[in-house]
């Protein structure tokens, strides 16, 4: 096993780790989870990327609007469901705070996103990225859009649409609604 960051403290994966364990869980379940990600880490090389079979880290980000009463969601076309954005690293990403915003700007469409400090929840879930099933180990972000801007559908959506956080739709999941009310809390705070 290599020890994780060893002999190159720039890379994204050093990264994920060093957030990875700087990152207090609010939760026992997320405690796991972050235990669990760092030995993911540590056991492969290639964790951070979409090539990892067994799984690999994501970064996702739900987008708030510059009040922080609505958030941004994708209707996402393999799992059929009301998603924040995010998305795979990628071989040109320094940290998982640049893949998280990276990913959301993409997604979205909307220039000038400013990120949260975070992350702010993690969260484990099957995916097809190596069928028959992988695992994304996703770290979570919260991201607020400039007043005044609308989105803009990409090619990996198929619709996209702001909901008011205590109205999200039945259509997603709790992972969704858990982190897009961290991230306004987060918003509240600052």
């Amino acid at each position: 096993m290599t020890p994780v960051g060893a002999g190159d403290p720039g890379s994204l994966r050093a990264d994920a780790a060093a957030v990875l364990r700087g990152w207090t869980a609010p939760t026992e379940e997320e405690e796991l989870l972050r235990e669990e990600f760092l030995e993911h880490l540590r056991a492969h090389e290639d964790a951070m990327w979409r090539e990892c079979v067994p799984g690999h880290l994501t970064a996702t980000t739900a987008v708030l609007s510059h009040d922080g009463l609505r958030v941004l969601l994708t209707l996402h076309p393999k799992a059929g469901m009301w998603l924040p954005m995010g998305g795979h690293c990628e071989r040109g990403d320094a940290t998982l705070a640049a893949v998280a915003l990276r990913e959301a700007t993409e997604e979205s469409g909307i220039p000038g996103l400013r990120l949260l400090p975070g992350p702010l929840a993690l969260d484990r879930h099957r995916v097809w990225c190596h069928p028959p099933h992988s695992h994304h180990l996703d770290v979570e972000y919260g991201a607020v859009a400039p007043a005044d801007v609308e989105a803009v559908i990409s090619e990996e959506s198929l619709d996209l649409r702001w909901f008011p956080i205590e109205e999200i739709p039945e259509l997603s999941d709790e992972a969704t609604r858990r982190l897009a009310r961290r991230a306004r809390e987060v918003l509240r705070a600052g």
